[in-house]
């Protein structure tokens, strides 16, 4: 049997396996799961409720719990009743996960899929809500 295989150089797959790592590891959306944990309480340690919202993704939840939150551009809004009726509402706002942002400039696919999927957004993983004393 004859086997062809091409003869590279040593530099050109050092070169394609570099390459070939960073375009995995480079991606939001290959690497990030669409959903996040987030863990909620009142500033009081009441227990209570909430409407939670944001442009993908919307769900009543008890507090103190945690949630998992599906990944947006736009601000994580809040809702929110105590068990002794004192409100609650705002808005968390999303970060960018800087690191996945400079790998998608830097491997030149500028980060088009993971802005079409929001992947590459996160939300605090730990939220205390304001409560009026």
């Amino acid at each position: 049997m004859l086997h062809y295989l091409p003869e590279w150089s040593p530099k050109v797959s050092k070169l394609l396996l570099i390459f070939g790592s960073f375009a995995l590891i480079g991606c939001a959306t290959i690497t990030n799961d669409a959903m996040i944990p987030v863990t909620f309480s009142f500033s009081n340690g009441e227990n209570g409720t909430c409407n939670l919202r944001n442009k993908r993704w919307a769900q009543q939840v008890s507090i103190p719990s945690s949630v998992m939150v599906r990944r947006s551009d736009d601000g994580l809004q809040y809702d929110c009743t105590t068990g002794s009726g004192k409100k609650s509402f705002g808005q968390i706002s999303s970060e960018t996960d800087a690191t996945k942002f400079g790998a998608s400039i830097l491997f030149i696919d500028l980060g088009i899929t993971d802005a079409i999927t929001d992947k590459h957004r996160t939300y605090q993983s730990n939220i205390v809500l304001p409560v009026a004393k």
